[in-house]
């Protein structure tokens, strides 16, 4: 079972669904979200590695492709079932593949592929999840966005940099249209975080990968650690003011003037 001592227990008697739970981000909003108290339901497609982080946590792991409406539908009606409802939904799953590129040199089917896993799957989450959360009478969906969602990468990847200003504006157009009914969205905008996605980019291309660090004023990646941090504020009762907000946890990127190398 994950360690608490550390954390406060602000998710105690909730359930929490995390997409692309079993790796990166993820996993470690998985692991703090039950330190603070929270059952956890783990979605992934990777049995193995959700099973794990399931087991870890004290949660349940429900294979999902969330990019099909029947499976999301499924998966939220499970949760609900097993667990008596759910209260926190974290629409965290996402790829960035080395085919999505500069405009000028990504094809159709690499700007379709990531559509559908980063903006798609979100959509389906809120729309699935939402009649859940709207039954308890409140509830916080945190999608992760991006800082690319607010500036121009440094490093183009243009269905991706697309994809996550798609799920800044439906985040908030899904904040205010629920705010009433007590159900709060917001985007969570992560700066260059310290992943497996990201050693491996830096591994294939350190030029490329490189040139991601010399933009962020603190000098370093993010951890997931700190991501975790974050999403575990926006699902608590200590962000109960902000919904349809947009929630960077960059290193200061996205306040920096900077020229492109």
């Amino acid at each position: 079972m994950t360690e608490t001592a550390p954390y406060a227990r602000r998710l105690v008697d909730r359930v929490a669904v995390v997409t692309g739970g079993a790796s990166g981000i993820g996993r470690a909003m998985c692991d703090r979200f039950a330190a603070e108290g929270a059952t956890v339901a783990v979605v992934d497609l990777d049995e193995a590695a959700g099973g794990e982080v399931a087991a870890a946590v004290g949660g349940i792991f429900v294979r999902t492709d969330v990019t099909s409406s029947d499976e999301v539908e499924a998966l939220y009606a499970e949760v609900a079932g097993r667990l008596g409802g759910i209260d926190v939904c974290c629409n965290n799953a996402g790829i960035s593949p080395p085919d999505d590129d500069s405009i000028l040199d990504t094809g159709l089917d690499a700007w379709e592929r990531v559509q559908r896993v980063n903006l798609t799957s979100v959509y389906l989450c809120c729309k699935h999840a939402l009649p859940h959360l709207l039954a308890r009478g409140k509830g916080s969906i945190i999608n992760t966005a991006s800082f690319v969602a607010v500036m121009g990468a440094a490093t183009s990847q243009v269905s991706y940099t697309a994809s996550k200003g798609g799920v800044l504006a439906m985040s908030r157009e899904l904040g205010v249209q629920f705010a009433r009914q007590g159900v709060r969205v917001n985007a969570l905008c992560p700066g260059p975080v310290n992943t497996p996605l990201l050693r491996e980019l830096f591994a294939k291309d350190p030029e490329r990968a490189a040139r991601r660090l010399v933009h962020i004023p603190m000098g370093r990646f993010g951890e997931a650690s700190e991501i975790a941090a974050a999403a575990a504020f926006l699902a608590s009762d200590d962000s109960s003011f902000m919904t349809a907000s947009t929630f960077l946890v960059d290193g200061g990127i996205s306040g920096a003037y900077v020229t492109p190398l």
